[in-house]
């Protein structure tokens, strides 16, 4: 539906009202015949904590750890200065 900005301004309560009630209508708002803006439903996003039940889902899927665990600070010196016995 298109409508021009003087008339939208007249019946927004009504419009608002109808996009309210059908989620898929918009309207469009025009200037000097040119679209410039449009009235329609928010979209709804994903419920809260959907992502985070997905990520724990597909980590449980992933294969367990195998071997002995290490610390990363454990190599950190070797890894940013090289070796002990290496020359400088």
């Amino acid at each position: 539906m298109k409508l021009s900005i003087s008339e939208a301004r007249k019946r927004l309560p009504a419009l608002v009202r109808r996009v309210q009630r059908d989620a898929g209508t918009s309207v469009k708002i025009t200037v000097h015949d040119q679209v410039v803006a449009e009235l329609r439903a928010v979209e709804q996003g994903p419920a809260p904590g959907t992502a985070a039940r997905a990520l724990l889902n597909l980590m449980a899927k992933l294969p367990k750890r195998r071997g002995r665990k290490v610390s990363i600070s454990s190599r950190v010196k070797s890894h940013l200065y090289g070796p002990r016995d290496a020359t400088r």
